[in-house]
């Protein structure tokens, strides 16, 4: 069997944690990676030889460029790179304040972004590995309530779009994945509310409402997420992996509607050049 090492944010619970079992689970070494170790004792424990626990704040970059240096220190490459951390918002735009729509970029895009760039040095002369980053079916389209939270997500796609075309010559490759609703903590502990303005209570009260209640009932189940790797192993992995049947429903539902518009304004569309200069 060929053993990958797989560097992991976010390690401590839902998806990162999965994602940490299956790979220990088919053999590979692990770093996992939280702000607070102590929660990642029981993994290290449960396979000493193959597992690093490093502490990362993904928002410091020299964290970041320090658990990258203790990884390779230790397993000598990073073969799958999952960039995990992050958190949700729910609240109206203007229920947003500014700080909580920084804090978010700050751990959700710009984390990711500390921790590529740490690994891209090794990706590129290794030529080979890939970067995975964990978006969201909200990083494809947006709901009432859940502005921030996509615009997060939103960033983290398109630099993930362009970086895949970056690293494409070096062999690198890049996969998005776009979860929908998985049992993970996200809608407990990983999801904060914004104070609310009254005058949003009815726009914004129905997500409010679905995610205090969704919490533990979610249909996914994120051990089947990490089948990821079947998608990159594929002779062609797709930039996007939607998880999830509601995923894949809203995400063509979405597309759908953006070719329609797309082919009802073409016409207006195509007609802003410059007239033709008459000879």
């Amino acid at each position: 069997m060929n053993t990958k090492t797989w560097f992991i944010t976010g390690a401590a619970s839902g998806f990162g944690r999965a994602f940490a079992e299956y790979a220990l689970a088919q053999g590979h070494n692990v770093v996992a990676t939280a702000r607070r170790v102590d929660a990642l004792a029981d993994l290290a424990a449960s396979a000493p030889q193959r597992v690093l626990v490093a502490a990362l704040d993904v928002t410091q970059a020299d964290q970041a460029q320090a658990a990258i240096e203790a990884a390779l220190a230790r397993f000598g490459r990073i073969d799958v790179l999952i960039n995990n951390a992050g958190y949700g918002l729910v609240g109206a735009l203007e229920e947003t304040p500014d700080a909580e729509l920084r804090a978010a970029m700050d751990t959700n895009f710009f984390g990711a972004m500390n921790v590529t760039r740490a690994a891209l040095p090794t990706l590129r002369a290794q030529r080979s590995g890939a970067v995975v980053n964990i978006s969201s079916m909200g990083g494809q389209m947006s709901f009432a309530g859940f502005s921030a939270y996509s615009a997060t997500k939103f960033a983290l796609e398109g630099a993930s779009e362009a970086l895949a075309q970056e690293m494409a010559a070096f062999g690198v490759k890049v996969l998005i994945v776009e979860p929908g609703q998985f049992r993970t903590g996200f809608t407990g502990a990983g999801l904060r509310h914004m104070p609310v303005i009254d005058a949003y209570r009815e726009v914004v009260g129905g997500t409010r409402e679905f995610a205090q209640h969704m919490d533990g009932t979610q249909p996914g189940d994120p051990y089947k997420a990490a089948a990821i790797e079947a998608a990159l192993a594929a002779p062609q992995t797709p930039l996007r992996l939607a998880l999830g049947a509601d995923a894949v429903d809203a995400i063509r539902a979405h597309a759908e509607k953006l070719l329609e518009d797309l082919a009802g304004w073409e016409a207006r569309s195509r007609a802003t050049s410059f007239a033709p200069v008459a000879s």
